[in-house]
């Protein structure tokens, strides 16, 4: 459907791709707009490889895309961008974690660690790259790199009028709200800034 976005989130099980597309769930609903979420554990619990898709507009009748049509594409591990950029739009955007998570088919040698995988989704999409280890070290927390993450990816959204950080405060455990609003600030701030 034309009138329709949709973003892909992906990861390795354990790093909270589930709890972003929870926030932006909650967020695009308050908005008044009809919100369809799917998730793919997969191997989650045991370090595989995990995707949640997101479909938001007036009226969304699937939340399931197929390859191609995700105007964004967000991977909390760099080589997950790789392993699901094909559901990205030749025009849409990537938001790559530049951080490196060997899930299980890597570690187990079943499958080979690519050499640049944010290389290679720069010479294809446009591409915002944000260290969100990094940040989520320096706030006190390395859990909330997702969150992070989340901030980086929010402007590209493209949806007005939604206060992102009452959206976190009501999603995330009380007491872990003061953590991820400041993840949330510092991830916008790093997207904004294109590191």
């Amino acid at each position: 459907m034309a009138d329709c976005k949709s973003v892909i989130l992906v990861g390795v099980g354990g790093q909270g791709a589930i709890l972003i597309s929870k926030i932006m769930t909650n967020g695009l609903i308050k908005a008044g707009l009809d919100v369809k979420q799917s998730e793919v554990h997969g191997m989650a619990q045991r370090g595989g490889s995990v995707s949640t898709q997101v479909r938001w507009g007036k009226k969304v009748y699937g939340p399931v895309f197929g390859e191609g049509d995700a105007d964004i594409l967000v991977a909390l591990e760099k080589m997950e961008a790789l392993r699901y950029a094909q559901f990205l739009k030749p025009d849409g955007v990537a938001i790559i974690n530049d951080y490196q998570m060997h899930s299980t088919s890597t570690a187990t040698g079943a499958e080979e660690y690519p050499a640049d995988p944010i290389g290679a989704m720069k010479k294809c999409f446009r591409t915002i790259t944000v260290d969100a280890a990094k940040i989520a070290i320096e706030l006190g927390n390395p859990k909330c790199m997702n969150v992070v993450l989340f901030g980086a990816m929010c402007d590209s959204l493209g949806v007005e009028g939604i206060d992102w950080e009452e959206v976190v405060k009501e999603t995330v455990p009380q007491k872990l709200v003061e953590l991820n609003v400041k993840a949330f600030r510092a991830g916008r701030e790093a997207a904004k800034a294109g590191k």
